[in-house]
Order: C-alpha cells, then structure tokens, then sequence
C-alpha cells in the first residue's frame, strides 16, 4: 500500500506518517512535507523520484505528471488500466493526503497584494485530489487534519478503508475544491481597476453547510433544510447546541435568531421574547429573572409560545418563571442544574445552549461580535445583497434638537428603545422606560398605525406609556406621528431625522414640551 503526503498545513502529518508507516505503507511526499519526515527519521520516497523528473518552476510543477496521476487514477478493477500501468512502470497510490495553499487566509490579511494571491493559487494539490476522489472505489483522499484518526482507526481495525468512509471522504474532497475555488473567484472578481478590492464581487458564490434537514418549511407545504456558511462567526445561531427538545422548525430557527440577535446586543442581563420575528417583550434587569419579568409584562399574550433569549446563563429561579407559560424554544448561553430539572419534563421544549461573542468591545470586528458580514435576500431569480445593518448607535452619536434637553434617564431609555427598534420590522414605533419595552407596533404600512398598536397593546397589558421614550426606524414625515406617540405619553422621541419637513415635526416636539433626539441612522427592517 502507497500514501502520497503533500500538505501545506503539516498539523498532525507526523503522527499520521508515523501510524502509516507502522502499518507497513510506503511513505511518498513532496518539498517540505518530505523534508520534516526525513526530520522525523521515517522513511520517505519524493515525488521527484517517483516521477524521474525534478521539481521546477519554483515548486509549481511536480506532481502533474502522469506517474502520479496515473497512479491515482487506476481503476484496479479494469485490467487494461492496469496493463497501462505496467507497461509504463507506473505504481498505485492508494491513500492521498493533501491540503491546499493558504489562499482564503491569503486574501484575509490586510495588504494582501494580487503577487500574494495568485502565488498562493494551488494547482497540483487540487488536480491530485480530483483524480484521487473520482477514483474513490480504489484511493482514500484525506483533506483534513480531521480525518486522520478516523481513517486511522479503520486502517488499525480492518487493514483497509471501507467504501462507506472513501466515499465520503471523495465527497468532502469535491466539497473542499468547490470551496477554495470559489474563495478564488470572490476574490478575483472583486478586484478594481486601481488594484482595491469591491465589496461586491462581480460573480458571488454562496458557500453553505447543510446542518440538518427540517420537516417542513415556513408552511407544511414547503420542503426546507438549515445551512450555516461555511466559517460561521463566533456566538452566532448556528454555533449553537441543542440541550433537549423537539427538533427546530423553520419558523423556530428564524424566531430564535431574531431573539438571539437582539439579546446578545446588551451589556446588563437582558432577555427578549420574540413572536414571528418581531421582539415583543424586551428588558433588561438585574438578573435573568428580573429581566424576564420586565419582558413578559410588555405584551403577555403575544408571549405564549414564543422563542425567548437571555444573553447570560438560566438559573432556577428564572427557569421556574418562564416554565408557567408555553414556550416554544429557550435560549440561554448556559443552563444551571436546577434551570434543566425544571424543564426536564418538558420534553418538547426545545433548550439551546450559545455561547457569546468572545469580543464584544468597541474595536472588536462585526465578525468577532458574532454578526453577519453581509445580509442577503433572495427575489425572483435574482439576489439582494447588502453589508448588514451592524450599526452601533452611541451616547455621543445623538443630536438633540428640541429646546427641552434630556435627563440621562431619558437618555439610557431613548438609547434602549433605539436598540430594540432595530430589531422590530418597519414600520417600527418602540415605547421604553426603565429598561424595558411599554408597547410595540411592528410591520405596519403607517407608521401610524404601528403607532396606534403600540399604544393598545400597552392598554391591553395595563402598562402607562406615560413619560415613556420612543424610538421610531425612520424619520417622522409629518407631525401626526409624532403627535400619536406624544398624546399616548411619550416624553422624549428618538427618530433619525432627514425628512424634509424636519423642522415642523421639531417645532411640534417644542409645542408639545417634549425632548426629540436625532440618531443620524435609519433602521429599516423588511
């Protein structure tokens, strides 16, 4: 038996060379993957010799050559392959492990020049491993460091690797060349004429991993199935565990990363109740109990059978009170021993364990933060692309443009209610105080409307909107919006501004002695 080891990672090639060498397999490899077996004392055939022709072009060809790819390619159950083979003194190899170049952390770094990047543009690696996976029934392909014990163990255990395993290491070969040469054409169709790179590539290929096929869609009617991208960022949905529970839905999986989204946002303990997409109790507290209390107040009846998020661990006590409703899926960044006894018997309540963001500081990345770098809509044959709505609004950002001047309790609830209004669909009006939500109006086609909603799910809750903050997505076009809110109690207003009838929407927040702050930003939400 024949192993051909050429890797650019070397993570786990020794021990891997090692183990295979013990089993009595050939060892053949390429430069720096021949050299640190050598180091190592294995014994080591190059690809130099194997082919009776040198390494050149600065390493860019040594393995297209026939005694390779011959060997890969054989079909051992075809004599007239295998008389090819032997007419030509050409062996066969039977186990391949390659990694490719480093290209996708390549054109990561800043200052990655095109020099970079095309010198890191592997060709022999992913020739080998097509040849290798097509010819799965006879040759092992190994991509990953991850697959070394695995196949190790069949090797131990049986002396070979099963038609099960080979396939599916073939399919994860052609997943792997997929995914590094689309990473290439993203890259390459991004670049400008001035040597800068796009934000939007001029072809865009989607890279996904299925994690599980769903029993239905967002109706019974419809077929569905869950991705996550292919490097899914820190603390994100799809990193997360599920404890216990029936197995998520659609409509579960995009409630619970609406909540998660939004909860994950606060520095204090916080907890968010979503319903169909749209936050519907929001606070924050002491703790998660405290934080829970202040959320299910705002709108009890929207709450049943709800997805709620907390941005901290469960402990019993909020367990128990979140236990008295139905809840559909409950989100938390751990459970305490008591919070999984009280749910024990719940056996369809679906836990989810996610762990935050490491890197939630100012300097820190949207991806550190864990969101999304792009946000995508799919419509008729076609894609909408957008850089996500990441914006962090900041103390310093608001412009206060009333005569009235806020108190800093008016601005924590303005700067509170600002943050969940990102979250309601638009047309979004959000009332707060004290670090909860007092009434919501989401999804309306008047912003009137949502303000009139807001209001009576406050009355139906037995919540007082007055002296409350109110955040608004968009500007007020006219003063009647901003008069709705004001006659249901509000305070202060928080709105972005921009609308050419600015100025009358201002003197109407002056004539009604109420504080209106301008965010500068939008929140459109559809």
């Amino acid at each position: 038996m024949k192993a051909l080891l050429s890797v650019s990672d070397k993570t786990g090639i020794a021990e891997l060379a090692r183990a295979l060498h013990g089993l009595g397999v050939q060892l053949i490899s390429t430069g720096g993957t021949a050299k640190l077996l050598q180091e190592q004392g294995l014994p080591v055939t190059e690809v130099a010799e194997v082919t009776g022709f040198p390494e050149m072009l600065d390493g860019r060809v040594k393995t297209l050559h026939p005694m390779v790819h011959g060997g890969l390619l054989a079909r051992r159950d075809l004599p007239e392959h295998m008389a090819a083979l032997n007419a030509h003194g050409i062996g066969t190899i039977d186990l391949l492990v390659v990694n490719l170049y480093p290209f996708e952390a390549t054109v990561a770094k800043p200052g990655c020049t095109l020099e970079d990047a095309i010198e890191n543009i592997d060709i022999g690696g992913p020739a080998m491993v097509r040849s290798a996976a097509k010819n799965w029934k006879d040759v092992a392909v190994l991509t990953d460091a991850s697959q070394y014990a695995p196949v190790l163990a069949e090797l131990q255990a049986q002396g070979k690797v099963s038609d099960k395993t080979r396939f599916a290491l073939s399919v994860a070969a052609f997943n792997r060349i997929s995914n590094y040469d689309a990473a290439i054409s993203d890259y390459l169709s991004s670049l400008q004429d001035d040597g800068s790179r796009a934000a939007f590539p001029a072809q865009s290929n989607g890279r996904f991993v299925k994690l599980q096929d769903l029993r239905y869609g967002e109706n019974p009617h419809q077929q569905a199935a869950y991705y996550r991208d292919l490097y899914p960022a820190p603390g994100s949905l799809v990193t997360g565990v599920q404890l216990q529970g029936k197995e998520l839905s659609y409509n579960n999986i995009a409630d619970a990363d609406a909540a998660w989204e939004c909860v994950k946002t606060f520095d204090a303990p916080a907890c968010v109740i979503v319903k169909h997409a749209n936050p519907c109790g929001v606070a924050v507290g002491a703790n998660a109990f405290e934080a829970y209390d202040k959320a299910f107040k705002t709108d009890p009846t929207s709450a049943f059978g709800g997805i709620i998020a907390f941005n901290g661990p469960l402990d019993g006590a909020a367990a128990q009170a979140v236990a008295k409703q139905f809840v559909e899926v409950l989100i938390a960044t751990d459970f305490s021993p008591e919070a999984l006894e009280v749910f024990k018997s719940k056996v369809n309540v679906r836990l989810m364990k996610i762990a935050l963001p490491p890197s939630n500081s100012s300097g820190a990345t949207a991806w550190d933060r864990g969101q999304n770098l792009m946000d995508i809509k799919r419509i008729g044959s076609g894609l909408l692309m957008q850089s996500a709505d990441n914006h962090e609004l900041q103390l310093a950002d608001l412009k206060v443009v009333t005569t009235r001047q806020p108190t800093p309790e008016q601005l924590q609830d303005l700067l509170f209610a600002w943050k969940v209004a990102k979250y309601v669909k638009s047309n979004a009006i959000v009332f707060c105080k004290g670090g909860m939500t007092m009434g919501v109006g989401a999804g309306q086609m008047s912003r009137l409307d949502s303000a009139r909603i807001a209001s009576i799910k406050a009355q139906h809750a037995n919540l007082s909107l007055k002296d409350t903050a109110v955040a608004s997505d968009a500007f007020f076009p006219f003063r009647d919006g901003l008069d709705v809110v004001v006659d249901a109690g509000a305070s202060c207003v928080i709105q972005p501004g921009g609308s050419m009838r600015d100025q009358e929407v201002i003197d109407a927040a002056n004539e009604r002695g109420v504080v209106m702050v301008f965010s500068g930003v939008r929140h459109f939400r559809h």
